[in-house]
């Protein structure tokens, strides 16, 4: 393959990356003596502009190929799911234009969209090395990001924990992967799972499948490696927060369930009750289990709502294993038709909350205390978000819980092995809603509290706008569900997958 046909399968890639070095570059030379807020309004502008010109080209010239082994595979899938990553930045930046938290405007914008490029890259990967490689991109960004505020102790806090937490997943993971490589003699992971077919679970294969499912583990934020996610959505800027909870989460939930479908196919055994067989399904289920109570029962005490949406996204992260569980081509629709609509719900709340927090100076449920008659588009907003991810009908976070249950007791078929995580998942549903409910009433039933101002917030009409487009996309995907899904499933029909 020449340099202009590889460039051409990565135009995507390469136009963001031209996009982070313009918006950069016009904001170093041109816009230092301007107001933040125009230069936010402009980056924003340019960095969208970008995104869409990226996405506009894979809907004009879509294409179907597999460069370098594996090393950036490009096909309708992978497509869908970048245009989704694309879509869930422009968005991060959209309920950036208004903040206030760093004058670093270009080196803020740019470090989104580098993080957006190593999403893409990774989404395209079906070789360990440039999945590693993809990974380390995506999270030097994200540590930056979440570092952003400098004038927050807690920003700086959070940022070393995740640094922390995430150089150790990145050890656990390499090593894993260095073992795969091992025992198959290939970084591709077809070849690897054509190296291993038909071999029995050795002690090396099952150091390997612990490895890596701990190092995507600390990625997702699920039960026992979560431990970086409560303080780095608090501390964090918002928009940063929104952004590493959304499009971080679509990548790395998509390259986890192609890793260990992929990667270890013939060796998922099985997490049945009463059929256990060893192999990497029991050890998912296992996490999957702990990530749903543990996130659900924790939330139910917490005062900040970014630490709630924290803990939130932790029982999130074990629903969304269980359509990695299912190993099949629908439960793969069902997982990215989940992670897109819980994206796009999430970088709304979050969205809310950032307005929260400029009006009352902080993110505690009780700042949001009366919020519906001091900002009612925004509450309308934020009760749709709350509702979705509790999972009520006709929104979209129920028929995302609905397609990825209905999945993994299929994949339980014929003695329906599977009921018992499914059954529990339903079960921390329901305590879910509790703490959901507990934001609705501060915003509608509560009354503000004596001696703050109860003045109406003044929402920027960008930050509104965007924020209804979120929740009228929710409420749309949640009302027309077969939309999104067979997008879904056309592209892995026509992908490898």
């Amino acid at each position: 393959m020449s340099y202009l046909e590889l460039l051409k399968l990565a135009a995507p890639e390469t136009i963001v990356v031209l996009t982070a070095l313009v918006v950069l570059t016009i904001d170093l030379t041109s816009m230092r003596g301007l107001d933040t807020r125009l230069r936010f309004v402009i980056g924003g502008m340019l960095t969208c502009a970008g995104c869409a010109a990226a996405i506009a080209w894979m809907l004009v010239m879509p294409a179907h190929a597999n460069a370098l082994q594996g090393m950036l595979v490009v096909d309708p899938l992978t497509q869908l799911v970048k245009i989704a990553v694309l879509a869930l930045t422009i968005f991060t930046v959209l309920i950036s234009i208004e903040s206030n938290f760093t004058t670093h405007v270009g080196e803020y914008l740019a470090l989104i969209l580098l993080a957006t490029v190593g999403m893409m890259f990774l989404v395209s990967a079906e070789d360990i090395l440039m999945i590693f490689v993809s990974l380390e991109l995506i999270s030097l960004s994200l540590y930056v990001l979440a570092a952003f505020n400098k004038r927050y102790i807690k920003s700086a806090e959070a940022a070393l924990k995740y640094f922390l937490f995430g150089g150790m997943s990145a050890a656990f993971m390499l090593f894993g992967l260095s073992l795969l490589y091992g025992l198959s003699g290939s970084t591709n992971l077809g070849q690897i799972a054509t190296a291993l077919a038909g071999k029995e679970l050795d002690p090396l294969l099952i150091v390997a499948i612990v490895m890596t499912v701990i190092g995507f583990g600390f990625k997702v934020a699920a039960v026992p490696f979560h431990l970086w996610a409560p303080d780095t959505y608090q501390g964090a800027p918002t928009p940063s927060a929104a952004f590493i909870a959304s499009g971080s989460k679509v990548a790395s939930f998509f390259i986890f369930a192609k890793v260990m479908l992929l990667g270890f196919a013939g060796a998922e055994g099985s997490g049945a009750f009463h059929a256990y067989a060893a192999g990497w399904v029991p050890v998912i289920a296992i996490v999957a289990g702990l990530s749903m109570i543990l996130g659900n029962v924790v939330a139910i005490v917490q005062s900040s709502v970014k630490r709630l949406l924290a803990y939130s996204a932790i029982a999130h992260a074990g629903y969304m294993l269980l359509a990695v569980l299912s190993h099949d081509q629908q439960a793969v629709a069902s997982l990215i038709y989940y992670a897109v609509t819980y994206g796009l719900t999430t970088i709304g709340a979050f969205g809310v909350v950032a307005v929260v927090e400029s009006g009352a100076g902080d993110d505690k449920l009780s700042s949001f205390a009366g919020l519906s008659r001091r900002a009612p588009v925004v509450s309308l907003c934020m009760m749709i978000f709350m509702l979705s991810l509790a999972g009520i009908p006709p929104l979209a976070g129920f028929f995302g819980k609905f397609y990825v249950f209905t999945e993994a007791i299929k994949s339980g078929a014929p003695n329906l092995g599977l009921l018992w995580l499914v059954i529990l998942a339903i079960a921390m549903s329901a305590v879910s809603l509790y703490y959901y409910l507990q934001v609705l009433k501060q915003i509608y039933v509560a009354d503000a509290t004596k001696g703050t101002n109860t003045q109406p917030f003044l929402v920027p009409w960008v930050t509104q706008i965007t924020l209804a487009i979120l929740a009228l996309g929710v409420v749309l995907l949640g009302c027309f569900p077969g939309w999104l899904v067979g997008l879904i499933e056309h592209a892995i029909t026509s992908s490898a997958l």
